[in-house]
C-alpha cells in the first residue's frame, strides 16, 4: 500500500489577500499552488461547518426544480468510480431532483459512491454562484459543482486550467506532471468513467509488476489535503486523483482556458491522428512525424518564412477569420 501523505510530498502553500493578488499568481503559477482559507468567507462553507450534512439546507433554498444527474457506485468499491475487471464501469446512473439525491447521499453504503459530477452551477441553482464566487479577473470561467458522499476519481487531466474550491468535507488530491501520462497507465479515450482518460492503477494498492513505471511517476507526485475554504490551482495538463473523505463533500470548480477560444481542441486532433496516422506503415509514419514537426510542433515559423506575409493563410499566425475558415475545412473533409 501507498502511504500517499509519508511518501509523497506536500504542494506548496499560498495565502492570498485579494483578486489582484490572486490574479498575479493564477498568471505566474508553472505547477499546482494550494491557497489555504481562499473561500472561507463563502456562506456555503459556513453552512458546512455547521455540522455533517448541515450544508443540505443551504443548497435546497438554491435549487432549482430540475433534475440532478448523479452516479451511484458498487457497494464495497471503496468509494471509486472505476472500472470492473472488464474495464466496464462499476457505478449506474440515476436523476433526480436535489432533496431525494441528498437522501440517497445520506442513505449511501460503507464504500459506495453517491456523487453528482461536473454539475453547471447556474443550471442547476438559482443565486448559489454569485453568493459564493472567487473573482478571477478578466477570465471567463466555467463554473461547476461536485456533490457526494465519500467518493474516489482516479487520477485524470483536463486541458484547461483549474481552481478546484473544497466548500464543504475534506479533499485529497494527488496530482502528476502532464510528462508522466505514460506512467499512469491511462484508460482507452473512448471508454471512461466521465469523458477523461483515467490511470488504471490502484493508487491504494499498486500492482507494480502490471505497472512497473507508475514508481516513477510516484516519483514524481505532490499531495494536497483541502479542508472546507481552501482551493487548489490545478494547470492545464496536470493529472489528478481526487479523493473525497467526509460522508457529505461539496467542491466548487472553475475551468477557463488561456488560449483564445477560436483555436480548435488538442484531443480530437490526437484521435483524428491515431485514425489516420497511427497504423500506416512506419516510413509513411516517419514521413507525416516530419511533416508535423515542420508545420505544427516547431512553431511553423520556417514553413511560412517563404511565402509573402499577406498570402500565408493558415501557415501564418492563426486569426479568427484564418482559424474559422480552415474549421470549415475541415469539416467538410470529415463529412466526406
Amino acid at each position: 500500500m501507498v502511504e500517499t501523505a509519508a511518501a509523497i510530498p506536500l504542494i506548496g502553500e499560498a495565502e492570498v489577500g485579494g483578486a489582484a493578488a490572486l490574479d498575479v499568481l493564477l498568471a505566474a503559477a508553472h505547477g499546482p499552488v494550494l491557497l489555504r482559507g481562499l473561500a472561507r468567507d463563502w456562506p456555503l462553507v459556513a453552512a458546512g461547518l455547521g455540522g455533517e450534512r448541515a450544508a443540505s439546507p443551504y443548497l435546497l433554498a438554491h435549487a432549482r426544480d430540475r433534475d440532478f444527474d448523479y452516479a451511484v457506485g458498487l457497494p464495497g468499491s471503496a468509494g471509486g468510480l472505476f472500472y470492473d475487471a472488464a474495464l466496464a464501469v462499476n457505478f449506474r446512473m440515476a436523476k433526480a431532483r436535489l432533496g431525494p439525491l441528498l437522501a440517497e447521499i445520506a442513505a449511501a453504503q460503507p464504500g459506495q459512491a453517491v456523487y453528482a459530477g461536473s454539475l453547471d452551477i447556474d443550471q442547476h441553482f438559482a443565486g448559489l454562484s454569485a453568493a459564493n464566487q472567487i473573482a478571477l479577473g478578466t477570465r471567463e470561467p466555467m463554473t461547476q459543482i461536485w456533490i457526494g458522499s465519500a467518493s474516489m476519481v482516479a487520477a485524470h487531466n483536463d486541458y484547461a486550467d483549474n481552481l478546484a474550491v473544497c466548500a464543504v468535507g475534506q479533499r485529497r488530491f494527488t496530482v502528476f506532471p502532464p510528462d508522466q501520462f505514460a506512467n499512469l497507465y491511462l484508460s482507452p479515450f473512448d471508454n471512461t468513467p466521465a469523458g477523461r482518460a483515467v490511470s488504471l492503477v490502484d493508487h491504494a494498492a499498486p500492482d507494480f509488476a502490471r505497472f512497473p513505471r507508475y514508481r516513477e511517476a510516484l516519483d514524481h507526485a505532490q499531495v494536497a489535503e483541502l479542508g472546507p475554504g481552501d482551493a487548489l490551482l490545478i494547470p492545464s495538463g496536470w493529472y489528478h486523483r481526487v479523493e473525497a473523505s467526509a460522508p457529505f463533500n461539496v467542491l466548487v470548480n472553475y475551468w477557463w482556458r488561456t488560449s483564445p477560444r477560436w483555436l480548435g481542441q488538442s484531443e480530437p486532433a490526437l484521435l483524428h491522428a491515431i485514425l489516420a496516422l497511427r497504423d500506416l506503415p512506419a516510413a509513411e509514419r516517419a514521413m507525416w512525424r516530419a511533416m508535423f514537426e515542420h508545420y505544427v510542433f516547431s512553431g511553423g515559423a520556417d514553413a511560412a518564412a517563404h511565402l509573402p506575409a499577406g498570402a500565408r493563410g493558415v501557415l501564418g499566425p492563426l486569426s479568427p477569420d484564418s482559424a474559422g475558415r480552415l474549421h470549415s475545412f475541415l469539416l467538410r473533409s470529415l463529412s466526406r
